[in-house]
């Protein structure tokens, strides 16, 4: 089993709470440098007709909460999903120091499929990324949710 595989799994299981609300299923947990969670969230767009409740951002949120600074020095993002341009911009304005995702978006990534935001070396902060973990997990409940929505 890789490292991430239970921070992984933790996000799965975020990612499934969106579905009860209608949200595309996507969740994402940080994890201070110890490796603890110390924040999680899913996507809340739908529940609160918020266009940047996306999970990743929530989780940072909320992480920047329980250490008390924006400064995520030494945290982990673990998402889902591949984050988007927004995502992107704010896991590098957090100071993340690495990024763990599950499936590749081919259509909006800004990790690895489009762009590759977070480690722009125009950019003030660059981090490690580690991309694919529990993939087929990840991209199925998201395969799932737009076959019933189509």
């Amino acid at each position: 089993m890789n490292r991430w595989q239970p921070a992984v799994e933790a996000a799965l299981i975020e990612a499934q709470a969106a579905l009860d609300h209608g949200d595309v299923p996507i969740g994402a947990v940080v994890l201070d440098p110890a490796g603890a969670v110390i924040a999680s969230a899913h996507n809340e767009r739908e529940l609160t007709g918020d266009p940047t409740a996306h999970a990743e951002v929530l989780a940072l949120r909320r992480a920047a909460e329980v250490v008390g600074d924006w400064h995520l020095d030494g945290c982990t993002l673990v998402a889902t999903l591949e984050p988007c341009t927004m995502c992107a911009g704010a896991i590098v304005a957090a100071r993340v120091e690495r990024l763990v995702f599950g499936a590749y978006d081919p259509k909006a990534g800004a990790v690895a499929s489009l762009w590759d935001v977070v480690r722009d070396p125009r950019l003030n902060h660059r981090l490690e990324v580690v991309g694919g973990i529990a993939e087929a997990e990840c991209a199925a409940l998201l395969r799932e949710f737009f076959s019933q929505r189509r």
